[in-house]
């Protein structure tokens, strides 16, 4: 991440268990705790890379934008998770090829290159952490790309929409807000919501959705890919 509108030395609280261990106070002493404002651009398609984040508290949206001004969500990154695509324009030295953005405001330990490349090498343990989380998001990743690649807009509509509806049968989103985190166009996903309202699965209204019959919402999420 790269903007820093507020920020503050010291050890920062909330901490990952890893980095309040003694022996790597020399990293969160040599690093900044920042804190970012919600909305807030953090970095940019063709950015270049110069710091190692690691979220304390809060969420950032990681989003690529195509030139037709699609976006997708490939994920988010949440408390004491770090942004994969920051490690890996780190280990190579690219430029950042998406977008990220926060949803909250956010509070982060911010590790210069130097000193992540420093404890990569002196640390095997601050090497697994780092290594761990890169793993983990590669696979989520992955997992998008099979589900944008093979996976029916429907089914994945009928599970996003259950998902949101955990809460409250009353979801407040928009078209587009669903399109962008399937990966598809908003017109795709009114005409299947105009479908669900037709069969009696749904309510829509300005702003939001109404669940009205779950059970067979669920058996359309549970319908088989083919």
């Amino acid at each position: 991440m790269q903007k820093t509108p507020s920020s503050k030395q010291g050890q920062p609280a909330m901490l990952p268990a890893l980095l309040q261990q003694k022996e790597f106070q020399h990293i969160v002493k040599q690093s900044q705790q920042i804190t970012v404002p919600a909305n807030s651009t953090v970095f940019r398609q063709g950015d270049a890379c110069e710091n190692y984040l690691l979220v304390i508290h809060g969420q950032v949206k990681v989003f690529s934008r195509a030139e037709n001004g699609r976006e997708i969500i490939l994920y988010r990154v949440h408390d004491g998770e770090s942004c994969t695509l920051t490690t890996a324009c780190l280990f190579a030295r690219n430029l950042y090829p998406a977008e990220g953005i926060t949803e909250t405001e956010v509070s982060a330990l911010m590790i210069p290159r130097q000193v992540f490349n420093q404890g990569l090498g002196e640390s095997e343990d601050f090497r697994r952490m780092i290594f761990d989380q890169y793993a983990q998001r590669l696979s989520e990743v992955i997992n998008l790309v099979e589900a944008l690649s093979f996976s029916r807009i429907d089914i994945r509509l009928a599970r996003f929409l259950l998902q949101l509806s955990l809460t409250s049968n009353n979801i407040e989103t928009t078209h587009q807000k669903i399109a962008t985190e399937l990966g598809s166009a908003r017109e795709v996903i009114s005409r299947h919501l105009k479908d669900y309202e037709r069969n009696g699965l749904i309510k829509l209204h300005r702003g939001s959705i109404e669940i009205t019959n779950t059970s067979e919402l669920e058996k359309v999420a549970q319908s088989s890919q083919i």
